[in-house]
């Protein structure tokens, strides 16, 4: 059996670039444990593809651990996906470190095994590569980004000819494919191969024509809005949107604007953190914005904030789905309509469904999911889709959550709301009074992810009988998703899973006309006390 020293000395010999090989020199000879995680295992591929920190090794995000995943996904398109040579994969990248030589390493990959590849040529946004695999009807399409997570990561995620991403039991066949490569001997086209293909500016145009069609009102006169991409690279192609929907042009935050993969003004690139969207909101507020809005460093998620009578405050992910929901139900017509969201989102979408006459669909955690319900009902016709961590599909394709078509819709929607002299808050408070105030709340404990499926697992063999001083009235589990539903006597719905993503286990909870805080935060502490007992 090798060594992890052995492992990474003939890693090194392979490695290309020499940032990575400078790092793996300095590891070589250290620590053991160091050595071990980078190369005691190696990242497995899931429904989100890869992600991981830049880095040496198997277990890091590099150019060897791209190039085996790209090799192992052109074996599994050629063997399951008629015609995958000749329809070709669409690939794009984001601004993130060493997004570009992920992405082109793919496409020579990919060559080298006989199928062409289309890579656009410029960083773009995820929902411009979803968007363009059924545009250009490509098998696969392949987007290196980590989306929102820390600075320090890189990703790569897979999506079929749907425009939907990869889901179970693709993902593991993939992973199957993939752990068939040795990723110290992928052979890559040289970069003049016919079979590789660089993709100028006209197909985002055309996403940026179709984005035309996600408004329903645009008669009415826009309102102002503030705007960031935190970093990421939606900026100018939320800008072209927006003048294009005849929503006028947003206020920049300039320092915010230009893609930069290191994030220099923010810890964490994600709307839903904390102080994420400070900056954003301050200009908001100095210019008098009736919006802030945000994407996240791929622009597949967008963050919103709005004035209140007390101060400016952000919309949780819920609270935009509703507005959003609610717009497009009473701007669309037929009981074929359908509206899905996952099992972790509010409930309200469903109440709301119904009074609408229209059909409602929830469905497992992740936005690939929501796609997956989309081609399971092709009798309905879908007209909106969230789930509430900030990801929204308001016009298909693609079948991915969109961020910059879902800013153009809730313009509109503050927009309508100021023509009738009234803002988003009230607007809200008009669904409250229709539909009962459901009261949001989430909490997450960071956690190992194998102790954190433990935690999990010993809460459902062993369900509290109370949280606090409320009965637990039922424990349902939804096995596909890893998640856990307890209902409580008193209203309250709770709900647990460790993260997909993120060493975390995450919490949700629910209330109608209530606050779900004391359930929360009674489920913590028995989730700490659990993993303190399995710790000892």
């Amino acid at each position: 059996m090798i060594s992890n020293a052995e492992r990474a000395a003939a890693w090194l010999a392979a490695e290309p670039d020499d940032d990575i090989r400078e790092e793996l020199r300095s590891l070589i000879g250290g620590d053991e444990s160091v050595l071990a995680e980078r190369f005691g295992g190696r990242l497995t591929f899931g429904t989100a593809g890869l992600r991981a920190e830049v880095g040496a090794g198997p277990l890091r995000m590099n150019r060897l651990v791209v190039r085996q995943a790209a090799a192992g996904l052109a074996d599994w398109l050629l063997a399951n996906v008629e015609g995958a040579a000749q329809k070709g994969v669409v690939i794009g990248y984001d601004a993130r470190r060493k997004s570009e030589l992920f992405a082109l390493d793919t496409a020579l990959v990919l060559a080298g095994r006989g199928i062409r590849s289309m890579m656009f040529s410029a960083v773009v946004p995820t929902p411009v590569l979803a968007w363009s695999i059924t545009h250009l009807g490509a098998a696969s399409g392949v987007m290196v980004t980590a989306s929102h997570n820390p600075p320090a990561d890189n990703g790569y995620k897979v999506y079929l000819e749907t425009g939907a991403q990869i889901v179970s039991p693709v993902d593991e066949e993939i992973a199957t494919a993939i752990a068939a490569v040795d990723p110290l001997s992928v052979d890559l086209a040289e970069p003049t191969s016919p079979l590789v293909s660089m993709l100028n500016d006209e197909v985002r145009q055309q996403y940026l024509l179709a984005t035309q069609s996600v408004r329903y009102v645009t008669d009415v006169e826009p309102v102002a809005v503030a705007y960031t991409p935190l970093h990421g690279v939606g900026g100018a192609t939320l800008v072209e949107a927006f003048e294009r929907c005849g929503l006028g042009v947003p206020l920049i935050v300039a320092a915010q604007y230009e893609p930069d993969g290191s994030f220099p003004t923010v810890n964490f690139p994600n709307p839903e953190e904390p102080g994420a969207m400070d900056a954003v909101v301050g200009l908001a507020e100095r210019s008098g914005a009736a919006l802030a809005l945000a994407n996240d460093p791929d622009a597949d998620r967008l963050g919103v904030a709005i004035p209140t009578a007390s101060g400016w405050r952000r919309l949780s992910g819920d609270e935009i789905g509703w507005l959003l929901a609610d717009h497009v139900l009473a701007h669309t017509e037929g009981d074929d309509r359908m509206v899905i969201t996952t099992l972790v989102s509010s409930s309200l979408l469903g109440v709301m469904a119904a009074d609408y006459g229209v059909h409602a669909e929830e469905t497992f955690t992740g936005f690939k999911w929501i796609g997956r319900t989309v081609l399971e009902h092709p009798d309905r016709r879908f007209v909106f889709g969230y789930e509430q961590a900030l990801g929204y599909l308001v016009a298909q394709p693609p079948l991915d959550k969109d961020g910059i078509t879902a800013a153009v819709l809730i313009a509109e929607v503050a927009a309508c709301a100021a023509a009738r002299g009234s803002t988003i808050e009230e607007k809200l408070d008009e669904l409250a009074a229709r539909y009962g105030r459901y009261v949001i709340g989430e909490r997450s404990i960071k956690m190992a992810p194998s102790l954190s499926s433990q935690v999990v697992e010993r809460l459902k063999a062993d369900p509290p009988a109370k949280l606090g001083d409320i009965d637990v009235e039922k424990m349902v589990e939804f096995p596909e998703a890893g998640l856990l539903r307890l209902s409580l006597t008193d209203g309250t719905r709770l709900q647990v899973r460790p993260s997909g993503t993120e060493p975390k286990i995450k919490l949700y909870g629910e209330a109608v006309g209530a606050d779900p805080e004391a359930g929360l935060n009674s489920l913590v502490n028995l989730l700490q006390e659990i993993a303190a007992s399995i710790s000892l």
